[in-house]
């Protein structure tokens, strides 16, 4: 054999290794992406069954309406899957963002926390029937 037929196999050879190579590489990223997937997807259930579940709660009053409609909204924003084209939850999102969370109320003075439990009273007795159909839509899962 001449010298450029070795060096045809020999090219042939380094590509078919190469291609063989990249192959495995992306069979790892598929499964990569499939396990990712699945955890995803195992995530979003258990996030949609407490969403359910807390908003069980709200509807039977076993959860206080304010700590709920909380809940409800920091779950819904870890929530990553289908839902319901005619599910409102904007509510949540309104309750969430007049309450200071965690280390906010820690923060706060004596005063400004007597001023925000007022809020929270305010806001329990104006939105109480909204919390309590947009809980009831929750109940039958989110999508």
């Amino acid at each position: 054999m001449q010298m450029q037929h070795w060096l045809l196999l020999a090219g042939l050879l380094i590509i078919i290794a190469l291609a063989g190579y990249a192959l495995t590489l992306w069979r790892r990223v598929w499964r990569t992406r499939a396990e990712q997937q699945q955890q995803q997807d195992g995530r979003d259930k258990r996030l949609a069954e407490d969403i359910q579940f807390i908003g069980q709660s709200l509807m039977n009053g076993q959860v206080p309406l304010i700590e709920g409609s909380i809940r409800i909204k920091v779950l819904l924003d870890n929530y990553a899957g289908p839902r319901r084209s005619d599910l409102d939850v904007t509510i949540f999102t309104e309750i969430y963002d007049h309450i200071p969370t965690h280390t906010g109320w820690k923060q706060l003075s004596a005063a400004e926390r007597k001023l925000h439990s007022r809020l929270m009273e305010t806001l329990e007795r104006d939105h109480q029937e909204q919390v309590k159909q947009a809980a009831g839509e929750l109940t039958k899962g989110l999508n």
